[in-house]
């Protein structure tokens, strides 16, 4: 089997190629990553040592992507700038490394006759949303999932807009070229791998904060650090990965909201709680009242419909995710605190 990876080099897309790399017989790997961020480099030689090879092309950019020969049996598309923040500031970037990506990726996958395995967003769901149930959860205490059929229409981001914007454009090359494709649209991913950076999701970065004893802030929603997330750890995401592409056929042409689900639901409260705890570190948290307008307080993934098509659901709670996660931070602290020079 020939799998190709975009974003291979990234914390989702080198995860995914040493997990199919061990668990698929005869599988031959390509990652297409252009190493924008510094960690990147480490983690192609992780891959390169694993016998995976990594271009260095920026998949955004179509003369790049038309030079690539290689033909996959399957595409798996991680290839994004994951920064909220940064696709406001620069909207043209994101939309080529986000967006653009996908037009070339749905190129080859055309011509080549590969399948088509794309990481959407949670995301894609309206600001405005989130802040309705979020207020409906502080005044109630009841949760509710996003599903697959929830409304998306308002503002979500130029990083959510560039996801809803990739997913349309699938379905419309599925109507007009015949592509066979599977979306994820995924909640907050985290797990060893990830660096601490605030770009790669505030698991990480918590814990990370918590290791080097560092201060934290709860900003926004008048500091009180209820805000509410699923977390879904990078193994289980590998291994839904890995069963979608062993039963393609039975799942293609779907959308899968993805994501911890209830089970593994957490305010940053009871983060800091739990990180204190694996740590045996008290940080300082200080409250800023405000935040960002991009800023999201309540996501819970539904995964309810993935769960009927293949029988998939997370295995690691919140608890083993985590010490794994400080485990992984603490052997490798030396490397990782190069990235924060």
């Amino acid at each position: 089997m020939n799998v190709i990876v975009t974003g291979g080099c990234g914390f989702v897309g080198s995860s995914l190629c040493l997990y199919l790399k061990n668990k698929i017989k005869k599988i031959k790997i390509l990652s297409l990553d252009n190493l924008s961020k510094e960690y990147s480099r480490r983690n192609q030689k992780i891959l390169k040592k694993n016998n995976i090879e990594n271009k260095i092309i920026n998949v955004g950019n179509f003369n790049q992507m038309k030079n690539i020969k290689f033909k996959a049996d399957v595409i798996i598309d991680c290839s994004a700038n994951p920064s909220v923040e940064a696709s406001k500031r620069n909207m043209t970037k994101i939309i080529e490394s986000n967006f653009l990506s996908t037009v070339n990726i749905l190129e080859k996958t055309s011509h080549d006759k590969s399948k088509l395995i794309f990481l959407s967003s949670s995301r894609v769901y309206p600001i405005n949303d989130s802040y309705a149930r979020f207020k409906k959860y502080l005044n109630t205490g009841k949760l509710s999932s996003y599903d697959e059929n929830d409304n998306t229409d308002g503002p979500k981001t130029m990083y959510g807009f560039t996801k809803f914007s990739s997913e349309e454009l699938i379905k419309e090359y599925k109507y007009s070229n015949n592509i066979d494709y599977i979306i994820n649209r995924c909640g907050l991913i985290s797990g060893p791998g990830q660096f601490g950076k605030v770009e790669q999701g505030l698991v990480s970065l918590w814990m990370w904060k918590h290791i080097n004893n560092s201060k934290l802030k709860f900003i926004g929603h008048k500091g009180s650090g209820k805000q509410i997330r699923d977390v879904l750890f990078i193994e289980d995401l590998c291994r839904l990965i890995l069963i979608q592409i062993k039963e393609f056929n039975n799942l293609k042409n779907n959308l899968f909201c993805i994501g911890g689900g209830k089970k593994n639901i957490i305010d940053l409260v009871k983060l800091t709680e739990i990180c204190s705890k694996i740590s045996k570190k008290n940080i300082i948290i200080s409250k800023v009242k405000k935040t960002s307008n991009y800023d999201i307080p309540y996501y819970v993934s539904s995964i309810d419909k993935i769960n009927k098509f293949s029988g998939w659901k997370p295995k690691k709670n919140l608890i083993e995710g985590l010490k794994e996660l400080f485990e992984w931070m603490t052997k490798n602290k030396k490397q990782i605190s190069r990235y924060f020079q």
